[in-house]
């Protein structure tokens, strides 16, 4: 039982042992901690004795400063006022100079003014005398010798003139020869041949049989649909379109070579191929606008507009091909606006412009140079393009662009061999012809074949009855008698057929 009780005593002792000698260690921390912060103390203190010493010496810097800048400052102030001193002084001795100056001005003025008065005085006094002499006044002099002047100078003026007016005229006479021929010689377009007739070949005088059909029904079926005439002679693996206008023996050529091509020839296939054909001619009409736009360096056109240009290539004008024509005049507006000084652009666009008229005359009423004025402002075209357009065939043209295209197209037209008057007034015979006809009530269509001397129209079978087409061709006849002047005689055929379709499916 005693161990226990040692135990216990002992950790007892050991406890308060251990308490002692803890509190003799945190005694002499806190002693050590108290040093430390004594030492610190003591060094912030001199720190902050060391910064305040510094401020004053910066203050006292500072101050010092300030005031030498104030000397300055009173310095210059002093001597600019000491400036403005003199310059005031020099001032009063300036205006007191030109105050003496002016004094002295008005004076001699004065005495001009005396001088003047007795110049003045002398000068009437002497005219007084003259006209005491010469018994005349002032304004009567005056006349005598204006008049005497003119008489001797009128004659030398004149002569002068008249010298003048030669040698300026020939000058020009001579400039405008050159840059005539200049422009002639630089631009050279192909003449169009005079034909009304195309040629179609074939690969066997067989095949002349397949196209005249059984009782004539196929070779009528491509006269009736395109309004030309197709010729079967003797000429071998050779037929003959005849037909004054350009386009519809187009279509008929294409669609012939269709037919051929595929074999099959009847009346259904013939007005298959003629529409597919009539369709190929449109593509290429808007082809042969865009050819002659990329020719001519020509863009911005309206498609429709450069379409519209394309069916000048199937219009002729006293023989020569219109689109030939108008890229030939566009040229040579362009080669005389550069030598001129005109504005190159507008002359060769108006210049290539100026016959669109007569792609749609045949339609449309009015002259063509009318009809190609309202087309330009439809698509907009500025009033420097539309001017010469409307002007090319005037006396006077309002514009030197105006000027250039009209002589463009006299020179286009000029060229030897360029028109002949006799196949114009052919073609213009022809489209009175069916324009006679086409203008009917109930007429659908209608075409002058064989030269002109019959004219094949088409009615409407739904709008007149038998009777009504026999009375209709007697009015045409009767039109074309008393309208047109002609040899010979001139049949007229009307055609009322009904055709009814229908599908199998």
């Amino acid at each position: 039982m005693l161990y226990p009780i040692f135990i216990v005593v002992g950790l007892a002792v050991g406890a308060f042992s251990g308490y002692i000698i803890r509190k003799k260690i945190a005694q002499t921390e806190a002693n050590s901690v108290e040093s430390k912060m004594h030492v610190m103390i003591e060094e912030a203190k001199s720190k902050e004795r060391e910064i305040l010493l510094q401020a004053k010496d910066k203050a006292i810097s500072v101050i010092d400063e300030a005031k030498k800048e104030e000397a300055n400052r009173r310095q210059e102030s002093k001597e600019q006022q000491q400036r403005l001193e003199k310059r005031e002084n020099l001032f009063d001795q300036k205006l007191l100079e030109l105050e003496s100056k002016q004094t002295k001005i008005l004076e001699k003025a004065k005495q001009l003014e005396t001088v003047k008065q007795e110049i003045n005085d002398i000068k009437t006094q002497q005219l007084e005398k003259l006209e005491k002499i010469a018994q005349m006044d002032k304004q009567g002099a005056q006349e005598v010798l204006l008049r005497n002047i003119q008489t001797e100078m009128e004659e030398s003026l004149m002569s002068r003139i008249r010298k003048l007016e030669n040698e300026n005229s020939t000058q020009l006479d001579a400039k405008a020869r050159t840059t005539l021929v200049q422009a002639i010689q630089r631009c050279a377009v192909s003449h169009a041949v005079e034909a009304t007739t195309t040629m179609v070949d074939l690969p066997s005088d067989e095949m002349k049989g397949r196209i005249i059909g059984r009782e004539g029904r196929n070779i009528k079926t491509l006269e009736q649909r395109i309004g030309v005439e197709i010729v079967v002679d003797d000429t071998p693996n050779v037929i003959t379109i005849s037909g004054f206008s350009p386009i519809r023996r187009h279509v008929c050529k294409r669609a012939l070579e269709k037919l051929i091509l595929d074999g099959r020839i009847h009346p259904a296939k013939i007005e298959e191929a003629i529409e597919e054909a009539k369709k190929e001619i449109a593509v290429e009409i808007k082809k042969a606008g865009e050819d002659a736009c990329y020719e001519l360096g020509i863009a911005g056109l309206d498609p429709k507009l450069v379409q519209i240009v394309g069916r000048l290539k199937y219009r002729t004008s006293y023989g020569q091909n219109v689109l030939q024509h108008s890229i030939e005049v566009a040229h040579l507006s362009a080669m005389l606006a550069e030598e001129l000084g005109a504005n190159v652009t507008v002359a060769k666009k108006a210049g290539f412009l100026h016959d669109i008229g007569k792609a749609v005359d045949h339609e449309i009423q009015g002259t063509h140079p009318e009809i190609g004025r309202d087309i330009a402002k439809k698509f907009n075209l500025p009033d420097e393009i539309i001017q010469p357009i409307l002007t090319h065939h005037e006396d006077n043209p309002s514009t030197l662009e105006s000027v250039i295209v009209k002589i463009a197209d006299a020179i286009s037209g000029a060229r030897p061999g360029a028109r002949k008057d006799t196949y114009e007034r052919y073609i213009q015979r022809l489209e009175e012809l069916e324009s006679i006809a086409t203008r009917e009530e109930g007429v659908e269509k209608a075409y002058a074949i064989q030269a002109g001397r019959e004219v094949r129209v088409f009615v409407h079978p739904d709008k007149l009855s038998d009777l009504q087409a026999h009375e209709k061709a007697k009015i045409i006849a009767k039109n074309i008698e008393s309208e047109l002047r002609y040899p010979g005689e001139i049949k007229v055929t009307v055609i009322r057929e009904n055709r009814i379709v229908e599908y199998a499916r």
